[in-house]
C-alpha cells in the first residue's frame, strides 16, 4: 500500500470518528443513549489489559483458527476433485447449490441440539460456513486453467496426475487463496455468533452477552471493535500473503496494486 493511500485511509477513519463524536454528543436527542467513539476507544484500550477479555478473545480466535483450517482441509480437496471430474460435479452440484444459500447462523440452534460438546459445536458451525467460499473458489480456479497448457503437457506423455499437479493446482492456487481470505471473515462472524447463541464460559460473544446484561453499551461496542480489528488484521495478513506468493498471477491478470 502506497503512503498516499495509507494517508487517505487514516484520514478517512479519523474523519469518521470525529463526525461520530460530534453527532452523538451534540446531534442526538436526550432519549438516545449511545457511547461516543472516544468512550468506545477508551474502553477498547482498557480491554487490552483485561485478563478475562483476553482469555475470551483467545478462545474465540482458537475456535476460528481450528474451524478455518478444517474447512481448508475439507474444501480444497473437494473443489479439486469436483473440478477435475466433470461428471461428479454435475451429479453433486444441485445438492451443493441447495445447501450453500442456507444461512450459517440459522443452523446454530440445530447444531446446539445435535452436538453436545460446546467447543466442537462451535468449530463445526464455523467449518460449515467457511467451506463454501473455499470450495467454490477452488472449483472456479480449476475451471479457469488454460486448456492449452494441459493439452501441451499431455502431448509430452504426462498423465492426468502430473497434469493436475503441474498445471491445474498451481493455476487454481490464487483462487484458493482468495476463497480462504473470504472464508476467514465469514468464519470470525460465525465464531462470535455461535457464542452469542450458545453462550459458554469464555469468548468474545460471551463477553458481549455479559456486558449487555449490565447495560454496558460502551463495553459491547469496545468488544465489537476488537472483533472487527481481528477480522481486519486477518484480511491484511492474508492479502499480503497473496501478493507475495502470487505475483505472477497479478502480472498475468493485470491486477492493480492495492
Amino acid at each position: 500500500m502506497s503512503r498516499s493511500r495509507l494517508f487517505r485511509s487514516v484520514a478517512g477513519v479519523a474523519g469518521f470518528l470525529v463526525a461520530g463524536e460530534l453527532v452523538i454528543r451534540f446531534g442526538l436527542g436526550n432519549g438516545v443513549i449511545f457511547p461516543p467513539p472516544s468512550a468506545i476507544l477508551l474502553e477498547a484500550g482498557g480491554l487490552a489489559a483485561d485478563g478475562e477479555f483476553l482469555r475470551g478473545a483467545l478462545t474465540t480466535l482458537t475456535n476460528w483458527a481450528l474451524g478455518l483450517l478444517t474447512a481448508v482441509a475439507v474444501a480444497v480437496p473437494a473443489g479439486v476433485l469436483l473440478g477435475a471430474l466433470a461428471p461428479m460435479e454435475r451429479a453433486v452440484r444441485p445438492v451443493l447449490e441447495f445447501l450453500r444459500p442456507i444461512p450459517s447462523v440459522a443452523i446454530i440452534p440445530l447444531a446446539i441440539l445435535l452436538i453436545p460438546v460446546d467447543g466442537l459445536m462451535k468449530v463445526g458451525v464455523i467449518v460449515y460456513a467457511a467451506v463454501w467460499p473455499i470450495m467454490f473458489n477452488t472449483l472456479y480456479g480449476m475451471h479457469d486453467v488454460d486448456p492449452l497448457a494441459k493439452d501441451s503437457l499431455r502431448s509430452f506423455g504426462f498423465g492426468p496426475l502430473a497434469v493436475l499437479c503441474r498445471v491445474s493446482l498451481p493455476s487454481a492456487a490464487p483462487f484458493v487463496a482468495t476463497g480462504v481470505r473470504i472464508a476467514a471473515g465469514i468464519a470470525l462472524i460465525i465464531a462470535v455468533s455461535a457464542e452469542l447463541f450458545a453462550g459458554g464460559t469464555s469468548g468474545l460473544g460471551v463477553f458481549v452477552i455479559q456486558a449487555g446484561s449490565g447495560d454496558r453499551t460502551d463495553l459491547i461496542m469496545a468488544a465489537t471493535l476488537w472483533a472487527g480489528m481481528f477480522g481486519l488484521l486477518a484480511n491484511v495478513a492474508l492479502r499480503a500473503a497473496e501478493r507475495r506468493l502470487f505475483t505472477w498471477h497479478r502480472a498475468r491478470t493485470g491486477a492493480a496494486e492495492t
